[in-house]
């Protein structure tokens, strides 16, 4: 009997160490698996049984959560939503999140382990918290003059503090309602469907997500890089520049629409956006050295971050000089996001020093405790001082002597570049208006506000689109807003 009640003794420690190995199996080593598994439904009524944290404009939210009263509680909330649509994103119970919603996703859902009082090693606070708060860089006024100028037309607007990389605005228009796609359901469905197949792409954030010719507005990089090579020493000399001019080892001639090119200076040439002199001292200032340029403005950056993913803007690495001479004004294949263009218009703002854009600046919990906050960054050098400092000069008789002069504000110091970009087969396409500029207020020490606009406006005649006249007017009503004081909440 005892040899039995040992055997069955023993049975049983067997039996009861499988057990516990396999509830660790379960617990420990497919604990990520079985959380990520699309049948498990206990992770997503998790994420939905209490509101969401909210994202604040000036300390106000403009997110909140609905109590539904179903299965998957609480709903996402906008308020003016597609004015902030592109700065929020969305959060979706049927299709994911996207842009800040996204980006801080941890922060608002609770899930953050910085979200809790006690060390995330101590072990004694697991789970899910109160949904944390997570407060923008952006600025009411400016958001709105930004939203009302494009006034639903193609393009977008991103205005940047240059002093610390602030974005104030970030707008792309048209733009959609992320509410509706909060929840579930037929509805749900129906609205997902419609804004993706829709001519005019909604859900597209032109502002960060698509690139575009920059035109003229590039010419500042090319200026840039002719200034700190030497290449250029006096803005106001000639610069022995035929009008049309002869791309290099083709038989093609270059234009101009401006009157005057013909051996202009770059003082001239920037006021006026002559192709000719750009391409020329493009070629003149080199690939490699344009290339070193055009990469501290931020070219080329593949893993730029605001925190949202941001699209590489692109120029070229390895171009024939013709080639080079279209990609020194903006045409080939240079390809820009409208913020790219604003850290051009910034670093010109900066003194040459860029600050790198950032759209959070920072996270608290649900009571308002501190949990993060964004520290201002350099991103590059973009260019000398000197430099810096000429080009602001240039981009002042822009606005006040040249193309750009709907950009000008009275009693203000604005500085700008215009831009009409080319695209589409054998450049047939409806051309894109550039603007880029900056604003300081009359005796103020530094700008507060660096700005870039593009507007595609497929209605438009053709001849009819321009930079300084499409975009210029909404890049003054951004700057005019931004030298308003902020006066916070």
């Amino acid at each position: 009997m005892t040899a039995y009640i040992r055997r069955a003794a023993a049975l049983s420690l067997v039996l009861l160490v499988a057990l516990l190995a396999n509830a660790a199996r379960v617990q420990v080593l497919q604990a990520d698996r079985l959380d990520g598994n699309p049948a498990n439904r206990r992770t997503v009524l998790s994420r939905y049984a209490e509101p969401r944290g909210d994202i604040l404009v000036e300390g106000r939210p403009v997110t909140g959560s609905k109590d539904t009263g179903q299965l998957l509680r609480y709903e996402r909330t906008y308020t003016d939503g597609p004015l902030y649509a592109p700065v929020t994103g969305h959060t979706s119970q049927t299709y994911g999140t996207t842009l800040v919603e996204d980006a801080e996703d941890a922060v608002l859902s609770g899930t953050s382990p910085r979200l809790s009082p006690l060390p995330p090693w101590s072990g004694l606070a697991p789970g899910r918290r109160p949904g944390g708060r997570v407060a923008t860089t952006i600025r009411s006024a400016l958001q709105q003059a930004a939203y009302r100028g494009l006034a639903g037309r193609r393009g977008a607007v991103v205005a940047l503090e240059p002093s610390s990389g602030r974005v104030l605005a970030l707008v792309s228009s048209p733009s959609y309602d992320p509410g509706v796609l909060s929840g579930t359901g037929s509805e749900v469905a129906t609205a997902w469907a419609r804004l993706n197949t829709a001519p005019d792409r909604p859900m597209l954030n032109r502002a960060l997500r698509e690139t575009y010719p920059p035109g003229s507005t590039f010419k500042i990089v090319t200026a840039a890089a002719a200034l700190d090579a030497r290449v250029v020493t006096d803005v106001h000399a000639p610069t022995d520049t035929p009008d049309p001019y002869p791309l290099p080892g083709t038989r093609t001639l270059l234009p101009n629409e401006a009157n005057g090119c013909a051996d202009a200076s770059l003082a001239y040439a920037i006021r006026w956006s002559c192709n000719t002199v750009l391409a020329r001292l493009g070629v003149e200032v080199g690939q490699s050295r344009l290339l070193r340029t055009a990469r501290a403005f931020g070219f080329n950056d593949p893993d730029l971050r605001i925190p949202s993913r941001v699209a590489r803007s692109h120029i070229d690495t390895d171009m024939s000089p013709d080639r080079l001479a279209l990609s020194a004004i903006g045409q080939y294949d240079t390809r820009a996001t409208p913020l790219q263009m604003a850290m051009v218009a910034s670093a010109v703002a900066g003194d040459g020093e860029l600050a790198r854009p950032y759209l959070v600046e920072s996270t608290a919990t649900a009571g308002g405790g501190l949990v993060g906050r964004t520290p201002r960054r350099t991103y590059a050098r973009a260019m000398e001082p000197s430099t810096a400092r000429r080009l602001r000069e240039l981009m002042v008789d822009v606005v006040e002597r040249g193309s750009g002069s709907n950009a000008g504000i009275e009693g203000a110091e604005v500085g700008g570049k215009t831009g009409t970009a080319q695209h589409g087969m054998g450049n047939q396409g409806t051309p894109y208006a550039w603007f880029i500029g900056w604003a300081r207020a009359a005796g103020a020490a530094r700008p507060a506000v660096a700005v870039a606009v593009v507007v595609e406006d497929a209605a438009a005649r053709r001849e009819e689109i321009s930079g300084g006249g499409s975009a210029a007017p909404i890049a003054r009503s951004v700057m005019e807003a931004a030298l308003v004081p902020d006066r916070g909440p």
